[in-house]
Formats: C-alpha cells, sequence, structure tokens
C-alpha cells in the first residue's frame, strides 16, 4: 500500500502551503513512506480528478471555508481516500495517525482495555482510602465510615461508556461523586 499525497506546487494561498508543509514535515518525521502528487503539474489531470472526485472533505481554510473543489493537502492510502489537513492534524494530535492512514488496523479493544484497568485502578485506590479514612475515625463515627466506604466503592464500579456517553461524562460523574463526599 502507498501512501499519496495530493499537493499543489503553484497555490497562490498560504494556508494551503503551510498545511502541506506540515503534513509533509510530520510524515517525515515519523518515518511514513509516502509519494507526493503535485496535481498542478503537467500531464496530472487524472491524478487531480481522481483527488476531486473521491475526496468527501473539501478542505476548507479560513480564507475560502467552502472551496468549489477539495482543496490540498488530500491524503489517500493507494486509491482509498484517508482525509484532509484537519482530519490529519486531529489524528496526529490524538496519536492515532497510521490508523487514519490506513497503515495499521484499528484496535478498539486496547483502548477499551486500558480504559477499564485504569478504572479500577481508580476504584482499588479510592477503596484503600476509603479503609484508611474508616480506620482514623473513632468508634462514634464508625458508621459515617462505613457509608462512606459504601458510597465510594459503588461510585467507583467500573462503568463502560454506551453510545451516548462518552470518556469525559464518565470522567465528570466520577470527579462529581468524589466531590460531594
Amino acid at each position: 500500500m502507498v501512501l499519496k499525497v495530493y499537493v499543489s506546487g503553484m497555490s497562490g494561498n498560504k494556508e494551503v502551503k503551510k498545511r502541506q508543509q506540515r503534513v509533509l514535515m510530520i510524515l517525515d518525521s515519523k518515518n511514513i513512506k509516502y509519494d507526493t502528487v503535485d496535481i498542478t503539474e503537467p500531464g496530472k489531470e487524472s491524478e487531480k480528478e481522481l483527488m476531486q472526485n473521491k475526496s468527501t472533505s473539501s478542505g476548507g481554510t479560513v480564507s475560502d471555508p467552502e472551496p468549489r473543489h477539495p482543496l490540498p493537502p488530500q491524503l489517500f492510502n493507494d486509491e482509498e481516500y484517508c482525509g484532509d489537513y484537519d482530519a490529519f492534524d486531529m489524528a496526529n494530535e490524538i496519536d492515532t495517525l497510521e490508523v487514519f492512514l490506513k497503515l495499521a488496523p484499528a484496535d478498539t479493544t486496547a483502548v477499551s482495555t486500558a480504559q477499564i484497568e485504569l478504572k479500577q485502578e481508580n476504584g482499588e485506590a479510592k477503596k484503600e482510602e476509603a479503609e484508611a479514612e474508616k480506620s482514623e475515625a473513632g468508634d462514634g463515627d464508625a458508621e459515617k465510615a462505613e457509608k462512606l466506604t459504601a458510597t465510594t466503592i459503588s461510585s467507583a464500579a467500573v462503568k463502560t461508556p454506551t453510545s451516548s456517553e462518552s470518556q469525559s461524562d464518565l470522567l465528570l460523574d466520577s470527579e462529581r461523586a468524589a466531590a460531594a463526599q
């Protein structure tokens, strides 16, 4: 599979030029092999048409948010569309560039397992804190400490996100539960 980056060597738009340079710089820094296709070169009309027809993102810029045709850079893995600059930049920021470029299979189980393990660790830490508070509490406060332990353990239970719940929602819920105590 060959990664192709469609660029314009004669773009008058400075933002497009900067975006092209950034994409190529990131790919070089990550040692990802790619072919650059300059759609403005003579004889590359078919490549330009392929880019324009298969691109689903327009690559809009600040100066031209709704261009008539997709603006470079556009990224393809062979002839399979990967995305435009904004999608590339986001994938780079969240460290999923190889999946975005279709160079590696999407591994959803690793993320889910890591999230569950982290929540279990947090639950164990909260349980230990509650038990320490319970042992520090005097006999008169034993009932209060018992309730605190039960509340802490129930709020630390592992909860898998549904389609309507995001990771941030779960984090906010756990922080609210901790703050309420």
